[in-house]
This record gives structure tokens, sequence and C-alpha cells, in this order.
């Protein structure tokens, strides 16, 4: 039996919980949710099952090695205190990615050059060659993190970010994040129980991602490479035998996802992707205004959506807000409408109050994901009704 150890999944701001459920969903061990992050236990199987089904996972780190360190001496013999040729040999490649929080190291850039340095010196010496540093395709990824004087050094698992999942080739201004949907997705409580749609559907990105929520896909299955395929214990067999166990585990879905977008390239764009990721079967894209539409299936809606603000597209914010909030109020009875925005000013002109609102980061802006409940009828002839 492939032994346990300790990884550490990395995640966006407020999406510590939904990542933890997925965790255990998959079958992690030791589970434990903590900033931007959470840790948890599983074998090598496991390392290839997480990184291939995490939808809200940024990467998976497995940490190897930790030391104190309050200077560049003790930084470079804690490194030197890996047995680094059982990870890589001389005439590889390796790169070191270092975050430091902490007063007696402040550049991150000169943190790197000190590991980098050990390693190298420390093959120099056993065998007189040496590994050399590739940044866009190592074989191996290192992760340095220095907190106080605590550092953790770690293998990342995964490569690229996992928001590159291998479908999206076009893109339009501003895409929203792979992931970042995703966990939208998540907490807006979608898991293919009704009809989706997106009606600013953009790349498509929304409704890939609802897509593959709801078949039970596995979120990184178009993807290219993980670096955990440059190791020295890479086992191919072991990685194919888990991709087989998910895709048994893909369910049928009996609903239908739709997107809107007004524009013609971005409908082409997302038709595209929808393609690349083979899932033409379940999504429908249309060239529509949203402004110009109306619910046209029976039953519960679930809609999410992300509208442009200001820094992405030259529209009248007020004019538009209040369109959108006049549109699902008129149009979209027995809709659940979320939507993410950055503009939080322009939340007061929708006209709708709303039922949730999530604090979340769309890269480094502060956002907020609202969702909006439209009743079938009013909301009083609805309460009227229950009672």
């Amino acid at each position: 039996m492939e032994e346990n150890f300790r990884m550490i999944a990395k995640c966006f701001f407020g999406f510590e919980e939904i990542l933890e459920k997925e965790l255990r969903d998959l079958g992690a061990q030791d589970v434990e949710k903590g900033v931007r992050m959470v840790s948890f236990k599983g074998d090598k199987g496991f390392m290839y099952k997480a990184n291939l089904s995490l939808r809200t996972a940024l990467k998976v780190l497995k940490p190897i090695y930790s030391f104190r360190a309050n200077n560049e001496q003790a930084l470079y013999k804690g490194i030197s205190g890996v047995n680094w040729s059982k990870l890589l040999n001389a005439n590889q490649t390796f790169v070191i990615d270092a975050t430091v929080h902490s007063t007696y190291f402040n550049h991150s850039e000169f943190v790197s050059q000190k590991c980098k340095d050990a390693i190298v010196d420390q093959f120099r010496e056993r065998t007189g060659q040496r590994p050399s540093i590739d940044k866009a395709f190592p074989d191996l990824r290192i992760n340095v993190h220095i907190d106080k004087d605590q550092v953790s050094v770690a293998l990342d698992t995964s490569g690229n970010s996992l928001h590159q999942r291998g479908y999206r080739t076009a893109t339009n201004i501003a895409p929203i994040n792979e992931v970042l949907a995703a966990g939208i997705l998540l907490l807006s409580g979608w898991e293919g129980q009704s009809h989706f749609l997106d009606p600013m559907c953009g790349s498509g990105t929304f409704l890939a991602e609802a897509a593959m929520i709801a078949c039970n896909i596995p979120a990184n299955i178009n993807r290219k490479e993980f670096a955990f395929e440059k190791w020295k214990d890479w086992d191919n067999d072991l990685f194919e035998q888990i991709i087989n166990s998910l895709m048994k585990k893909t369910k049928e879905f009996h609903y239908t996802i739709k997107g809107f977008d007004k524009a013609p390239s971005a409908v082409n764009k997302a038709k595209d992707n929808i393609r690349n990721a083979n899932l033409e079967d379940y999504v429908t894209i249309k060239e529509e205004n949203f402004f110009d539409t109306e619910k046209d299936v029976e039953g519960k809606l679930h809609m999410v959506f992300n509208p442009p603000y200001d820094e992405r597209l030259d529209i009248h914010m007020e004019e538009f807000y209040k369109n959108i909030g006049d549109t699902l109020k008129k149009s979209y009875p027995g809709t659940n409408a979320w939507f993410i925005t950055a503009n939080l000013e322009a939340l007061k002109f929708v006209g709708l109050k709303p039922s949730r609102k999530i604090k979340l980061f769309n890269a480094s802006l502060e956002a907020r994901l609202v969702k909006y409940e439209m009743y079938e009828g009013s909301k009083r002839t609805k309460f009227q009704v229950s009672e």
C-alpha cells in the first residue's frame, strides 16, 4: 500500500469551505481548513485524483521539509538539508517559487536565488554536474514559503495553476478565471438540479464549468500536463487507472444549459471553448441581448453571470444595472439569479434586494457575489400560498 502524506490545496479567499467539502467528498483524510488553503492527507493516487478533480483548488502542494531560518546562512543550510538527488537528476531542470512574509527576508527573488545556490552546490559537490533553471517548463517546481522564521519547502504537484483547465483557447477582454467560475457556481448551490442560464456568457467559462459540475466530469480532464508527470516516481498506469475510475462516475444531465451574448465574436469563442471541452451535447449558445429575452423553460431556472463593469467596457453603469433588475423582474419569474460584480456602487441601481451577498475577490478587485430570488407571481402571493 502507498503511504499517506500531507498535502496542501491552495484556493481563493472565500472558497475554503467549498474546497474542504470537495476534498472530503473525494475521500481525503485529516482535512483541515486554513486561510486560502486546505490541508489533507492522501497517497500518490489521491494526489493524482485531487489534481484531476478539484474544481476550486489553484494548486496542490506536497510539503517535504520545514526548518527555522532568520538569516541567509541558515536558509542555505536548511535547503541543503534535503537530499535533492532523490527528487532530481543533475541533467534536469528546476525552478523555485518563493513566498515571503518575514522581517528577516524581504525579497522573494533573493530567497529563490539563495535556495537555488544551495541545490546547485549540493549537486556540484556530489556529482560535478548541476541541474539548471527553467522557469517555463521545469522538471521540478519547488515552493518555498517563509513565514517569520519558519521555512516550509514543498513540491508543486500541479505545475501551472489549475485554473488552466485546457479547454479555453479563446477569451474575451477579461474572462473570468475557471476556478473562480467553478467556485461561484458551487457557492450558488449549482449541482445540475434544474435548467441553467448564463445571460452574458462571454467566452463560455460558466457554461463549461456548470456542465462539468452537472455531469460530474473531472474539472481538469482536458488539461495537457501536471507537474508530477515529470517526477522520478511518476506512475502512468496508476494515473490511467484514476482517470478511468473518475470517468465511470460521470452522470447524465436532464435539463438545459444555455448561454447568451450580444457580441457575435463572444458567441463564436464560447462555442469553440465548449467544443474543446467536449461539452457540445449539453450546452447551447445564442447571440442574444439579455435585456430583450425572457424565460423560456418550465420550472426553476438557475442563472449565474459576470456582468461587465467599468474596468472592462465602456457602458453606462446606472442604466445597465437598472436594466438587469428590470429584466429579471419582468421576464424571469421562478429564477434564482446570481452574479458577481466588483462595482459595489452599481448594485444600488438593480432595484431589487439581494437575498444573499458573499464577499469574494475577482483578481485583486474586491467583489460581491449577489443572489436575487425571482418568484413566480409576486413575493406576497408566494407567502400567502405557503401559509
